[in-house]
C-alpha cells in the first residue's frame, strides 16, 4: 500500500514543533521518543506500519486546538487518532505527521433523560456511552463489533453502524451535534440538542468524512429507552447461498427485525471454540433478534421462523433465557478476535442490496479458489453491509499482495451489484485507490473540494481516502 514520501523539510524541524506542543500540553502529553512512538505506528489494519514523527494527547477541546494551531502554523500533517480500531487504516500515520489522539477526552458532560440526549468527550468509548444510561433504562444504539474499545470520535469520523443499525440506523441517524476544531485551531459548534437544528447540514458532512475535515471533541447524542425485551433465534442452514436467500425472504415479507446476522462455517467453527456460544453445526448460521413486548416478539418470531422453514434448516432455535441470549451475541461480538487466532486476515466492508446475497456469497466462494486463499464470512446479512475475512500468511511471500487482489474483486463485485465500497468502516487506506471505482473524476473532484474548504493545506489526515494521484497536487501545498 502506498504512501506518500515523508516531506524532509518537517521531520528537519521535529524537535522544533516538540518543543512548541509540549510547551502547551506539557511534557508528558507529548510522545517522540522513537520507541514510544512505534506503540502507534498502525491501527486494527496492521499489515501496514509507519511510525509517527510524534504524538500528542490532549485534555481539552482548548489543547486540541493549540496543538492544530501549531502544526497549522508550522506546516506539519496531523492525523487524528480515536482508539486505533480502524480496520481501514482510517488512523495509519506517515513518518512526518502529528498522532493527535483523543484518548483523555474521555467525560461525561450532560445527561437529558428528559429530551434524551447526552453530550460526551469525543474520546470516550462507545460502550460507556450505553454504560452511562443504562441505570435509568436508557442505552446508545450503535454498536461496533469494537464498541468496548472504539471512541466515540472514531465512531463519528467513519459513520460507524453495528449490528443493531437494521432498526436503529448508525451514528449519523443518532448523532445531534458536535464540537469540531479545524486545522486552524477556529472551535466552532455544529447541530445541537435537536435532530433538525436547521441551515445546511453541515452535521451529515462531517460525521464520515474520516477526520480530514477537522477534529470533534464534544459530541451530542441520541439515546433510547431500552426495549421492553429482546429475544434472537439461531438458524443454521446447507450452504450461505441458502441462508443469504433466507435473509432477502425476511426483508421482503416486511418484517423488521432488529438485527440479522450471518457466519459462515470457517467463522462458525473459530467463534465456537474461543467462546462457546452453542451454534450449531452448519454452513452458514444467521442470528436474527427482534424485540417488543412478549406478544410482539412471539408474533414476530413465528413469521420469521415460518419463513425460515421454507429454506429447509438444519436447526432452527429460539432463545430460551437471558444467559443464552447473551451466549449468542457474545459469540458474534466475539468472530473477529476468534478469527485472529487462526492467523492473518484482512477485513473488507463492502455493502451489497439485500436481493444479491446468494450471488455475491457464491462469487466469493468461486473467487477464493482463484486466488487460492480462504475466505470466512461474518455480517450484518440484514443491510447487505459484508465483511468477508481473507486469510493470509503475511509472512509469506506475495500472499499480503494476493490478499489485496482478492479483496479489490470481492469490492469491485460489491459496486457492480449495486452497491458500494464502505458500510462502516470507512475508506482510510485500504480503499483509497478503489475510489475510481465507484466514483468518477467530477464526483471525487467534488468531494476533495469539500475538503479545500475546511483544510486548504490538506494537513489533516491528508493521505486518505482520495487516490494518491488526485489528490497530489493538493497535498503537496
Amino acid at each position: 500500500m502506498d504512501m506518500p514520501v515523508p516531506k524532509a523539510a518537517v521531520i528537519a524541524k521535529k524537535d522544533h514543533v516538540v518543543a512548541r506542543l509540549a510547551e502547551v500540553l506539557g511534557e508528558g502529553a507529548v510522545i517522540h521518543d522513537p520507541a514510544e512512538t512505534r506503540a502507534y505506528e498502525c491501527d486494527a489494519l496492521a499489515a501496514y506500519r509507519c511510525p509517527p514523527m510524534a504524538v500528542v494527547l490532549p485534555g481539552s477541546t482548548e489543547q486540541v486546538s493549540a496543538v492544530l494551531r501549531i502544526c497549522h502554523e508550522e506546516g506539519v500533517p496531523v492525523v487524528p487518532r480515536g482508539s486505533g480500531t480502524s480496520l481501514a487504516g482510517g488512523a495509519m500515520p506517515t513518518a512526518d505527521c502529528v498522532i493527535l489522539g483523543v484518548a483523555r477526552l474521555n467525560r461525561v458532560l450532560e445527561v437529558d433523560y428528559d429530551n434524551r440526549i447526552i453530550r460526551v468527550e469525543a474520546g470516550r468509548t462507545n460502550l460507556s456511552v450505553t454504560g452511562a444510561v443504562e441505570a435509568e433504562g436508557f442505552f446508545y444504539a450503535p454498536d461496533p463489533s469494537s464498541q468496548l474499545a472504539c471512541a466515540i470520535a472514531g465512531n463519528i469520523a467513519m459513520n460507524s453502524g453495528g449490528a443493531h443499525c437494521l432498526k436503529y440506523g448508525v451514528t449519523t441517524n443518532n448523532l445531534l451535534g458536535i464540537t469540531l476544531v479545524l486545522m486552524d485551531g477556529t472551535v466552532v459548534e455544529i447541530g445541537g440538542a435537536y435532530l433538525d437544528a436547521g441551515g445546511y447540514d453541515w452535521l451529515g458532512v462531517i460525521c464520515g468524512s474520516e477526520g480530514q475535515l477537522g477534529v470533534v471533541t464534544e459530541a451530542t447524542l441520541r439515546i433510547l429507552p431500552k426495549p421492553e425485551g429482546a429475544r434472537p433465534v439461531l438458524m443454521g442452514f446447507d450452504s450461505s447461498e441458502v441462508a443469504g436467500a433466507c435473509v432477502a425472504d425476511i426483508i421482503k415479507a416486511g418484517v423488521l427485525p432488529v438485527a440479522i446476522e450471518f457466519m459462515d462455517r470457517p467463522c462458525i467453527r473459530a467463534t465456537e471454540a474461543f467462546a462457546g456460544a452453542g451454534y450449531p453445526d452448519c454452513e452458514a448460521l444467521l442470528i436474527v433478534e427482534v424485540e417488543g413486548s412478549a406478544a410482539e416478539i412471539d408474533e414476530q418470531l413465528g413469521l420469521i421462523k415460518q419463513i425460515a422453514r421454507r429454506h429447509d434448516p438444519v436447526e432452527l432455535r429460539e432463545s430460551g433465557s437471558e444467559a443464552e441470549s447473551v451466549a449468542i451475541w457474545k459469540g458474534r461480538k466475539s468472530a473477529f478476535g476468534a478469527m485472529g487466532q487462526l492467523g492473518d486476515y484482512m477485513c473488507l466492508d463492502g455493502t451489497i442490496p439485500v436481493s444479491a446475497l446468494p450471488h455475491v456469497l457464491r462469487r466469493i466462494g468461486e473467487m477464493s479458489a482463484e486466488f487460492g486463499l480462504g475466505v470466512a464470512n461474518v455480517f450484518h446479512a440484514g443491510d447487505g453491509n459484508m465483511h468477508p475475512l481473507i486469510l493470509f500468511d503475511a509472512n509469506k511471500p506475495g500472499d499480503l499482495e494476493r490478499c489485496e487482489a482478492f479483496g479489490a474483486a470481492i469490492l469491485k463485485l460489491c459496486v457492480e451489484v449495486g452497491g458500494c465500497l464502505t458500510g462502516e468502516h470507512g475508506v482510510g487506506i485500504e480503499k483509497r485507490d478503489l475510489m475510481d471505482v465507484q466514483f468518477d473524476a467530477a464526483d471525487l473532484e467534488a468531494q476533495m473540494r469539500v475538503k479545500d474548504v475546511f483544510d486548504p493545506g490538506w494537513l489533516l489526515n491528508p493521505a486518505k481516502v482520495f487516490p494518491l494521484d488526485a489528490s497530489a497536487g493538493r497535498r503537496a501545498g
